[in-house]
């Protein structure tokens, strides 16, 4: 596709008016050889058919893009048809056509199972993930996503960053300008002015914290604290629908109370657990709702020292079934669908490639309620 012009040190407007050039003379635009024509990155090329898209003189697909005329069909240099299944309904992995670049905030608590899952539907569509991690803190992040987004083969992006605030919009906004194509996991982000969303798959945690609380409430338990890690996203929306649920129970204000924990690693940490059970037995508060396991595990062994039982005085329950069950009683857990996301994430950036035109789909998954052996009836 070489038009032989030595373009490495073009402007963008000398790039873009060489893509339109290109795209009259093929009938289509090929990312992986405009990289090597212009001597740029895969990101500038598909910034420059992002513009070019936006102003109405091309229409993007997966690998390059073709005339805003050209009839819908496979994506560029992409397979023309879903695999066959075999004689068992079992759908055969195919050979590893791109990759996948990952960015989750740890390597290790919760994001291995979810991992797990985008592996096992990559496989199943010829791709391969590639894995970041780096951290909760933003500054992190860009550098990550940037080196990301120049892995060899890629397809697209599935991330897990901050979306707090402010930062949320302008990720968004970077994520859609870069053109590559997108997934955010356990996170829900908005474009600026306007809120548009961007692509997610995320558990509902507000139903698990609710399922939580009406499970006490079953049990008889009219007071029903929480407590939550601090530097964990997922906190707000457990938050969230813990309050729906007392509202939805009639529970007053003055019957629950609310704690953030520290890091389970700093010194304060063992004064908080020991806050929350003096509180809890002092104010009447029958059971609580810990996130996540680590810290579910520590007031409930906390209870014990004391010499009171759970569930006998206090039932907990914790959120993430990480290692809830290995406790000593098990323990009752909200597990996230953790390996169901990262399939679902997957899926929907497969289904992304395969017609960037679709619109926006954003997905949330059911928890479950594991009951064991940590909750039961109110104290009388």
């Amino acid at each position: 596709m070489s038009s032989g012009t030595d373009h490495r040190s073009t402007l963008p407007a000398e790039r873009r008016g060489h893509l339109l050039e290109a795209l009259r003379r093929d009938g289509v635009l090929r990312v992986a050889e405009l990289t090597e024509d212009l001597g740029v990155t895969a990101v500038t090329v598909r910034r420059d058919i992002v513009q070019l898209e936006r102003e109405g003189l091309l229409r993007r697909v997966h690998g390059g893009a073709v005339s805003v005329d050209a009839p819908a069909g496979p994506a560029v240099g992409g397979p023309s048809a879903p695999p066959t299944g075999t004689a068992d309904g079992a759908v055969p992995e195919r050979p590893v056509t791109g990759t996948i670049g990952v960015l989750v905030p740890s390597l290790d608590y919760y994001w291995p199972g979810v991992v797990r899952g985008m592996e096992d539907e990559a496989r199943r569509h010829g791709l391969r993930v590639v894995l970041r991690g780096s951290s909760y803190d933003a500054d992190d992040e860009g550098p990550a996503i940037e080196r990301l987004a120049q892995t060899e083969h890629l397809r697209g992006l599935i991330l897990a960053p901050r979306v707090d605030g402010r930062q949320g919009s302008e990720l968004a906004r970077r994520l859609v300008d870069s053109g590559v194509p997108h997934v955010l996991v356990e996170r829900e982000a908005a474009l600026a002015p306007h809120r548009e969303a961007v692509e997610s798959v995320v558990s509902d945690h507000a139903l698990g914290a609710l399922m939580a609380v009406h499970h006490l409430a079953d049990l008889g338990h009219r007071r029903v604290g929480l407590v939550l890690s601090r530097e964990s996203p997922t906190s707000r929306k457990v938050a969230a629908g813990w309050r729906a649920a007392c509202a939805e129970l009639g529970l007053s204000t003055d019957e629950h109370f609310e704690r953030l924990a520290p890091d389970r690693h700093t010194p304060e940490f063992p004064g908080l657990v020991d806050e929350v059970v003096a509180t809890a037995l002092a104010s009447g508060t029958t059971a609580l709702l810990v996130h996540s396991d680590p810290e579910a595990s520590a007031v409930a062994q906390r209870v014990m020292d004391r010499g009171l039982s759970v569930p006998g005085d206090l039932s907990v329950i914790a959120y993430d079934d990480e290692v809830a069950g290995l406790f000593s009683p098990a323990m009752t857990a909200v597990r996230p669908p953790r390996d169901a996301v990262g399939r679902a994430a997957v899926d929907l950036l497969v289904k992304r490639l395969d017609d960037p035109a679709r619109p926006v789909h954003r997905i949330a998954i059911s928890p479950r309620l594991m009951i064991r052996e940590s909750t039961g009836p109110a104290p009388s």
